[in-house]
């Protein structure tokens, strides 16, 4: 839906993801999409660089969200929120309704 606008559908996926789960993994990303991790890596990195996500480290795991200090964040949080609005309830229910997040490695199932 907004992919002309981000530039591609994997970038279009990983901002939806950050919007619905505010921290995200590459390796849960591409868990759920079905996509290899190393594109979701260099939509990331683009993301990084361009200073619209920041990253940081949980233990040996990255974990990205987006950057507060982005000067139009506000603004594309409304477009990312907008878009989620038009996606179909199938997709939102396989995609964005479950929580992706590292599990600690002692915890019980």
């Amino acid at each position: 839906m907004l992919e002309p606008v981000f530039g591609n559908a994997t970038v279009e996926k990983v901002l939806f993801a950050l919007e619905v789960y505010e921290q995200v993994y590459p390796t849960g990303l591409a868990k759920l999409f079905g996509i290899p991790v190393n594109g979701i890596q260099q939509q990331l990195k683009r993301l990084e660089d361009g200073g619209i996500v920041v990253s940081l480290m949980a233990g040996r795991t990255r974990l990205y969200q987006f950057n507060p200090r982005y000067p139009f964040l506000k603004e594309l949080r409304t477009l990312i929120q907008k878009g989620l609005q038009y996606l179909p309830q199938k997709e939102i229910q396989k995609y964005y309704k479950n929580r992706i997040r590292p599990r600690r490695k002692d915890k019980l199932l």
